[in-house]
């Protein structure tokens, strides 16, 4: 097998590899979000209400990735000028998420509303924290191996989805220890700010930048180092 042949099997199998984890997070994001809407409802729980609204955003965003990881596996090679508008509609996610999020805080810090306990939701939030943080990794590594800017969206709205896992559980379960219902809305315009960083930068298509050619390289030192061990061995 020539050295170009090798290469091109390799891309296609980490883009595969991108489809599937697209795919899962979509999956796991419509279950997430029609529990956490549902209990959120039952609960008069506005942030968990808010954290379901998310999954579907982000489910959105994870069909259109996963629709231009098809054809570009259907093709053979990626076709730009669509990738890009894709590329801006998870931007623009990504924006609609800041902005829902800020308007939410304000709206919760005005209001002084006081959250509420849902066991089913707290367990949601828990079990999101474990999931979603293995699947971004996963998707910033193929992300990096490739250099595709796509699965780096994909990969940086998963983490943002962690952020408000975390901000929401922590908003609820601080809230019962201390009493300081702000902390909810404050987590809140950090992840906000966050988000529009992201979404600036996927619009620009600028996600990989030197930091991330460092880590690539560390992760090719170590697999070309493994593999010499092998070979020694």
């Amino acid at each position: 097998m020539s050295a170009a042949t090798a290469e091109m099997a390799e891309v296609e199998r980490l883009t595969r590899r991108g489809l599937r984890l697209a795919q899962i997070t979509v999956a796991y994001n419509v279950v997430e979000g029609i529990v956490a809407i549902g209990a959120g409802l039952a609960a008069g729980l506005v942030s968990v209400i808010g954290f379901g609204i998310d999954s579907g955003i982000e489910s959105i965003a994870g069909v259109l990735v996963a629709l231009r990881l098809s054809a570009r596996l259907r093709h053979g090679q990626a076709d730009e000028a669509k990738e890009r508008l894709v590329l801006r509609a998870v931007a623009v996610t990504l924006f609609v998420l800041a902005a829902y999020v800020t308007v939410e805080g304000i709206r919760a810090l005005v209001s002084e509303e006081t959250p509420d306990a849902s066991p089913l939701a707290l367990v949601l939030l828990a079990a999101s924290i474990v999931v979603m943080p293995v699947l971004a990794a996963a998707k910033r590594r193929v992300g990096l191996a490739l250099r595709d800017n796509l699965i780096l969206a994909d990969a940086a709205e998963t983490r943002i989805c962690v952020l408000l896992s975390i901000s929401t559980l922590a908003g609820v379960g601080l809230f019962q220890l201390t009493g300081a219902a702000w902390l909810d809305p404050v987590a809140g315009f950090v992840i906000a700010a966050f988000a529009i960083h992201e979404g600036k930068e996927a619009w620009e298509g600028e996600l990989v930048d030197d930091d991330d050619d460092g880590d690539r390289r560390d992760d090719i030192d170590e697999d070309d180092a493994r593999t010499a061990t092998t070979g020694e061995r």
